[in-house]
């Protein structure tokens, strides 16, 4: 029997935290795993990830190769791994920007078939996900300066800055929006 899994996930590195909490199926792969983190975040899926338990990486193959301590995380469903309450594991999206996230378990219960198109379903968060391409944590906190004293540390223009990041916000979090994102 499939069990559902609530899940808070914290991207590392940021203060004031930035979090989710969720709720899955274990029975789902990690691939629809990854999947549902980029809507609950907000993250666009431009980018490769990967999830850690200790040595193991499971990952979306490069053209169906894997090392040996990869997996596909097409083909792994997440009650595999993660079946304890309280267990800890790493999602790292961007490898370049390197947003490195922890997830931790934090409830487990039995599923009713009848209740099964309840999920996924994001209960609660704080804070915007940094925006797309930002440069990771540097960046982040380079355009968190700008909105907040209208200067670029780095001399650069503060308004280009600005209009590239549009309507941004890093204090807001909309559950209703991200409940919408996270139903399609």
């Amino acid at each position: 029997m499939a069990k559902i899994l609530q899940l808070k996930i914290t991207l590392k590195d940021i203060e004031p935290k930035i979090w989710r909490r969720f709720l899955v199926s274990d029975f789902w792969t990690f691939d629809k795993l990854h999947r549902i983190i980029q809507k609950v975040m907000g993250w666009e899926n431009y980018h490769l990830f990967e999830f850690k338990f200790g040595d193991t990486r499971i990952i979306h193959p490069d053209e169906g190769y894997l090392e040996e301590n990869e997996l596909d995380s097409k083909k792994i469903q997440i009650g595999q791994y993660v079946n304890k309450e309280k267990q800890k594991f790493e999602y790292v999206y961007d490898f370049g920007d390197s947003w490195e996230h922890e997830i931790v378990v934090e409830k487990i219960t039995e599923d009713k078939i009848e209740d099964a198109d309840k999920y996924p379903k994001c209960i609660e968060g704080e804070r915007a996900c940094p925006p797309e391409d930002c440069g990771g944590t540097g960046g982040y906190e380079r355009f968190l300066e700008v909105l907040k004293t209208g200067k670029d540390p780095l001399g650069e223009n503060p308004e280009e800055l600005k209009e590239w990041l549009g309507d941004w916000n890093p204090e807001t979090f909309d559950l209703k929006e991200v409940s919408k994102k996270i139903r399609k």
